[in-house]
């Protein structure tokens, strides 16, 4: 490890998905100090939205919410230092990278240098890859790519953290990726402030999880939190900053006199949350182990994680791939009064009858039918509410006949 840059780094969080609160990042540069802020808009699925807005319209494809973003705070960011990292560029990062140009000519922030990081989009290549003998199957399933090659219309590679720690190294002031990995956005910086290396499994799994932790926003602040009554002023609740060493250890927190909780629960509900295998949380920078981590309450709204280990990354990549599986359609329906699960029942029952008198039919694994409070989350465990006096009938179908959806 080289000499850090820094003894201690901020990195905050500002968004959990595409679509999250605008207000997120806007209030954490304004009501606090920050180094870093980084932004995650990347789920699976919003991979395969961004590629088909795409293939409406050339520009288009990255997260639109990034550039409005920076055209509030684009200042701010400037007087103050802070440097952006985002995977806002979904598949489109150059054409995010335009956008924000123009952003900052408007505010007469050309000074502000912008890197982009390519190389996660492999669509042109999977034949390639295929020849070469890469076993490209579905970690679920197990089903090779060749079932579904022909009807593939995105293939993203989740790229690590060394690629920002270079961006920023180069003097990038705002770095865009498309898939990098959610803890790579924090994970980057810290490699690049405190020089941790390739092999220093136990520092890079610790930026991995202290990415982790805030990579969903609010969630570590109260936001997914099932003592949630405890949690005070959620309106206003503060996203999270952590705090970090060159030793690895961090501090999660968010800005005073925000609202949100910050304490060792809170940060333990997002610790697991989408976690996999404690012991192997497998990343392109290392695989941490999640079992290691000590939460201690260091203070009010203040969490110190300490002791994490990990262990060499593995030598290959994951893929996030998605491909054309037919249409789908569904429509809704409220239910009220007496006995309103049984009407709803009869209701269903009246539109696939239907639907099957017209020559319409849809095999059972195409077709959903669920009673919105009646314990539908909760099926198969808790019994129906069968004196529900309000139900939501949600009728929906799958197939591979758009016409026949349409009906």
């Amino acid at each position: 490890m080289s000499t850090p840059r820094r003894s201690k780094v901020l990195v905050a969080n500002g968004q959990g998905f595409w679509g999250d609160s605008i207000l997120g990042p806007v209030r954490l540069v304004n009501e606090g100090p920050l180094d870093y802020l980084t932004l995650d808009y990347l789920a699976e699925v919003t991979m395969s939205i961004l590629q088909k807005l795409r293939s409406r319209r050339p520009d288009a494809g990255y997260a639109t919410d990034f550039v409005a973003m920076l055209d509030r705070i684009a200042p701010q960011l400037r007087a103050k230092k802070i440097k952006v990292i985002a995977n806002a560029g979904g598949v489109n990062p150059l054409a995010c990278k335009d956008a924000v140009l123009k952003v900052l000519a408007k505010h007469g922030a050309k000074g502000m240098r912008v890197a982009v990081i390519e190389g996660d989009d492999i669509l042109a290549r999977l034949d390639e890859l295929l020849a070469s003998g890469a076993d490209l199957k579905n970690m679920d399933t197990g089903a090779a790519l060749s079932t579904v090659r022909a009807r593939v219309t995105s293939a993203n590679v989740y790229i690590g953290a060394f690629p920002v720690a270079e961006a920023l190294a180069q003097g990038a002031d705002i770095v865009i990726a498309g898939r990098l990995t959610d803890p790579g956005l924090v994970l980057g910086p810290l490699i690049h402030e405190f020089g941790w290396r390739e092999d220093q499994w136990d520092l890079l799994a610790a930026g991995t999880i202290a990415g982790h932790i805030v990579e969903c926003g609010a969630q570590c602040t109260g936001g997914n939190y099932t003592d949630w009554r405890k949690v005070p002023d959620m309106a206003r609740i503060g996203y999270p900053i952590v705090e970090c060493e060159p030793d690895g250890t961090f501090h999660v927190t968010k800005h005073a006199g925000t609202g949100g909780l910050v304490d060792v629960s809170t940060v333990a509900h997002q610790l697991v949350y989408e976690m996999g295998d404690p012991h192997n949380y497998i990343t392109p920078d290392c695989i941490a182990d999640f079992t290691s981590v000590r939460l201690e309450q260091a203070g009010a709204e203040r969490v110190r994680c300490s002791g994490i280990r990990g262990k060499p990354a593995t030598p290959t990549y994951k893929v996030s791939l998605s491909y054309e599986s037919g249409f789908k359609c569904s429509g809704q329906l409220t239910v009220s009064g007496p006995d309103a699960l049984a009407k709803a029942k009869l209701c269903a029952e009246i539109v696939w009858k239907r639907l099957e008198m017209d020559g319409c039919t849809f095999r059972p694994e195409e077709r959903v039918e669920e009673y919105v409070g009646a314990n539908v989350c909760h099926a198969g465990i808790a019994a129906a509410d069968v004196e529900a006096s309000e139900v939501v009938l949600r009728l929906g179908v799958k197939c591979a006949d758009e016409a026949k959806c349409d009906r």
